[in-house]
């Protein structure tokens, strides 16, 4: 099976999961999110990759969706090195350690893995365009670790929409993910 992935119009996470889910039927859609739902992720703030890497670790899911996670939180975490220039063991993590960004990252692994493509291709990402507010304040879009992340070879729309409609998160999913990128 080849799973294609167009984010001419948003690559967030909710783009990314509303994709992942309109390519499976209602009853494996619930029996992914059901799983993911008893992984036991902790609601509260995960604010480094040290303790994000724990609580991937001592989640109740497959090694596989464990090891897709910690990849892409390391391409999380060496963005955040890279704009910070600190190690990347010494990264903080604002938004993208929260549990709801660790929740839907859980998801999209587990369902992707419920999929089990042969092959991921994906459009050019839209990034967006203007500001957003984060904890460091107002920044330009894309933020800097979605920029990093982006710049290591993910192409994006010529045309920005406006919003932040790739965040740092989505970003590593696709770098993690996608094997190609086209367009049809």
């Amino acid at each position: 099976m080849q799973l294609y992935f167009d984010f001419t119009k948003g690559a967030r996470r909710s783009d990314i999961l509303d994709q992942v889910k309109a390519k499976m039927d209602d009853a494996a859609w619930a029996a992914v999110s059901m799983e993911a739902a008893k992984a036991g992720v902790p609601k509260g703030h995960h604010h480094g990759i040290v303790e994000v890497r724990e609580t991937i670790n001592n989640l109740r899911t497959g090694k596989g969706v464990k090891e897709d996670m910690l990849a892409i939180y390391e391409i999380l975490a060496q963005a955040e090195a890279h704009v910070h220039e600190c190690e990347v063991d010494e990264t903080h993590f604002h938004e993208v350690g929260n549990g709801e960004a660790i929740f839907n990252t859980l998801l999209i692994c587990s369902a992707i893995s419920y999929l089990h493509p042969d092959f991921i291709s994906a459009s050019p990402v839209q990034t967006g365009s203007g500001k957003v507010k984060c904890a460091h304040g107002l920044m330009d879009v894309p933020a800097p670790a979605t920029a990093a992340i982006l710049e290591s070879g993910i192409p994006v729309c010529d045309e920005k929409l406006e919003g932040e409609l790739c965040t740092p998160t989505s970003a590593a999913i696709i770098k993690h993910y996608v094997q190609e990128f086209r367009t049809f």
